[in-house]
């Protein structure tokens, strides 16, 4: 009958290697348990009330009221849009009539133009194109010439007037020296008398007529 086969002895060291493994776990089992009293998990977490609030940057972040009373933000006034420059009137503008000599020599034809100033402290719109103007030639009380009597494509021209702006006709109107009238403007007509006779130019635009006239001589 063959023996049982002897179970071989462990070494010392091996023994030792065991006690000491079994202190190790030991202690890990105690720590554990004393973390689990001291700190237990669910606290670490936080409630719905510990939840923290963005951060705000510099840019947007209002500040903090220093009082109960300064929570309510303070009303801001709204800033107005500044109203563009009026249409110009009669107290703004000085309208002036314009010739371009005193006297004209015999078959030399007057040239007629307008100028306006801004007279008041503000800025002012106003149509200054060939239908807002109108000269006016006389004689006495004779009305000799009118250029709105055979005007043909009136234009509007729309301009802002600086304070003080003084502006004038780009190009002067000619007065052929004829009699003009709504019918005649197509046929021939009568020539204004010379030798040395006066005649006085007054001019509108915008309704605004002129503050006086301007006299020339036909020679």
């Amino acid at each position: 009958m063959t023996d049982a086969p002897r179970r071989r002895r462990q070494s010392p060291a091996v023994y030792r290697r065991r006690r000491l493994a079994a202190g190790l776990l030991a202690l890990l089992v105690i720590g554990l348990v004393v973390w689990l009293v001291a700190a237990p998990p669910w606290r670490s977490a936080p409630t719905a009330q510990e939840t923290p609030a963005p951060v705000e940057s510099a840019s947007t972040a209002a500040p903090a009221p220093t009082s109960s009373t300064s929570a309510s933000p303070s009303p801001t006034a709204t800033p107005s849009t500044p109203a563009g420059p009026v249409e110009c009137g009669p107290s703004e503008i000085t309208v002036d009539a314009l010739s371009d000599k005193a006297e004209y020599a015999q078959g030399e034809n007057p040239q007629l133009s307008i100028r306006l100033t801004n007279s008041s402290a503000t800025a002012c719109t106003m149509n200054v194109g060939t239908s807002a103007q109108s000269f006016t030639v006389t004689s006495g009380s004779d009305v000799w010439w009118r250029s709105t009597d055979c005007q043909t494509e009136p234009s509007d021209l729309e301009v802002t007037l600086a304070p003080g702006q003084t502006v004038s006709s780009s190009a002067p109107l000619t007065w052929d020296r004829t009699r003009s009238s709504v019918g005649s403007c197509g046929s021939e007509r009568p020539y204004a008398p010379g030798g040395g006779a006066t005649y006085h130019l007054s001019v509108s635009i915008g309704g605004i007529p002129s503050a006086g006239t301007a006299s020339f001589v036909l020679r």
